[in-house]
């Protein structure tokens, strides 16, 4: 059975491309981020692209790719479309896919549907992608529940910057989470130290195994 994780995060702008980047290069694998909002400027796709080093074949084109930088159902609306989130389904790949959300659990797709919903659908494992600044703790908690609460599959949380020992253990505590490592933050960002980051902060293991 090939390897599907679907990467999400608590929250946008916390370095959960970077994280899907280097997860995809770790796992020698597939990346797909199925709805893009904002192509103004390097999509997420790109971006991924060029930090994990991957061949064009290896990033599978989007679903939806619209122009604002906005919410998904926002962006779609000014576009003049509408997502359906119905329509979102895993690719079958001969590698490790490596699926990108948007956002947090709770972005709106369009004026139904939430990512979370599509997520519940598919029943693959997640990451949860966390920062380790101050209001970590309640973003990641509620996120913890949210799907919980949805029987989705926690596969556990990756934190993203410096290292806060209590902040990281009062998550793992409290949400009675696996910890699967800390990403720090990368002062110059390139495939090289991206690469090397990973292979020192995780082990590919914790995100094949098998959940019960």
């Amino acid at each position: 059975m090939t390897v599907k994780i679907v990467v999400t995060g608590t929250d946008t702008g916390i370095g959960k491309t970077v994280f899907a980047a280097g997860l995809t290069g770790l796992l020698d694998g597939i990346y797909w981020k199925p709805v893009q909002s904002g192509t103004c400027e390097e999509t997420d796709s790109e971006i991924v692209s060029l930090l994990a080093g991957l061949p064009g074949d290896r990033v599978l084109p989007e679903a939806w790719c619209l122009r604002q930088p906005l919410s998904p159902h926002l962006a779609a609306k000014l576009d003049g479309v509408e997502i359906d989130a119905q329509a979102l389904v895993l690719p079958t790949t001969n590698r490790p896919l490596i699926v990108e959300g948007a956002g947090g659990l709770l972005v709106p797709l369009n004026s139904r549907a939430f990512y979370i919903d599509v997520f519940a659908r598919w029943n693959a494992p997640v990451v949860l992608c966390a920062r380790t600044t101050l209001g970590t703790i309640n973003h990641t908690l509620l996120s913890i529940e949210a799907l919980r609460s949805r029987s989705i599959p926690l596969l556990g949380v990756v934190f993203i910057g410096d290292r806060m020992v209590d902040t990281q253990k009062t998550i793992m505590d409290m949400g009675k989470v696996r910890v699967l490592g800390r990403l720090p933050l990368l002062e110059s960002l390139t495939p090289s130290t991206l690469s090397a980051a990973m292979q020192t902060s995780f082990s590919a293991a914790d995100f094949v195994e098998i959940l019960p």
